[in-house]
């Protein structure tokens, strides 16, 4: 199944930090204590051109803590994101 994304939306694929967390004092926390990511790498653009001139795919943006809708579809779980809930490009 193929996920087009419509107006100002994204579709986006969350970047999980693969290292397991630990507290001060050295317990590992399970993956429910862990916060959700907060970065994701643009899958798909929506129909907005303004939209498209600033972000496209494979760029890395980051979105607001509790944004976006979760979808999964092929075995991959992905966000769409309204324009308003992306934060920030994020550049190297």
């Amino acid at each position: 199944m193929k996920i087009e994304p419509l107006d100002d939306r994204l579709l986006v694929e969350p970047i999980e930090d693969g290292n397991p967390q630990r507290t001060a004092g050295g317990i590992y926390l399970p993956d429910t204590a862990k916060e959700k990511p907060r970065m994701a790498r643009v899958a798909a653009v929506g129909t907005d051109e303004d939209l498209r001139e600033k972000v496209s795919e494979g760029d890395r943006v980051l979105f607001t803590k509790y944004g976006g809708d979760e979808v999964e579809t092929d075995g991959h779980k992905y966000l769409v994101l309204q324009r308003n809930e992306v934060l920030a490009l994020v550049r190297d």
